[in-house]
């Protein structure tokens, strides 16, 4: 399907003087045909001349509507999408190699209320993929007197009092009552 662009422009209020055309209303004419035949040299079609409202300020808090004259061209879009054809760009020369996994000591691990160590707890020293230069010294080794966090909180130690239980066991009881 053809797309097309449009273009409006303002259609003449003067006629223009030319060679051989007397009167009012050929120079009015000679002043469209000019207009129409620049237009029609860059590839735009005429269609049709409209008659529409424009509002203007008049003063400083008033409007008023004026009628413009204009007339509307069209013609087929240079950069359509289907003669759209991407510009490739070259591989990259150099590739970077891939970072080295890097040595981090761990502290000991965390152990749950049974005696057996927590699923997940890591221990010893482990291999981490992560480039060399993304870590400071104090990020690279941790120190002994900080233990290592999981992220999850140990529930098994709260009483049963406590703030968070009394919170957790509210919002259970809204979302049962609904």
């Amino acid at each position: 399907m053809p797309r097309y662009e449009y273009k409006v422009v303002p259609a003449p209020n003067r006629g223009i003087k030319g060679k051989g055309v007397k009167g009012a209303e050929a120079r009015f004419s000679h002043a469209i045909q000019e207009l129409m035949n620049g237009l029609a040299g860059d590839g735009w079609e005429y269609q049709r001349a409209e008659t529409l409202p424009s509002v203007e300020r008049s003063g400083l808090t008033s409007t008023t509507t004026e009628w413009r004259h204009v007339l509307v061209f069209r013609r087929l879009r240079e950069a359509d999408a289907e003669n759209f054809t991407p510009e490739l760009l070259p591989a990259p020369a150099e590739t970077q190699p891939e970072p080295e996994p890097i040595s981090v000591p761990m502290t000991e691990p965390v152990e749950a209320r049974t005696g057996t160590e927590e699923v997940g707890a890591r221990t010893g020293t482990e291999e981490v993929d992560a480039p060399t230069a993304s870590l400071s010294p104090e990020q690279a080794e941790p120190s002994a007197a900080e233990p290592w966090d999981n992220g999850v909180e140990d529930t098994s130690t709260m009483e049963d009092d406590s703030a968070l239980r009394r919170f957790v066991e509210a919002r259970k009881s809204t979302k049962t009552k609904r």
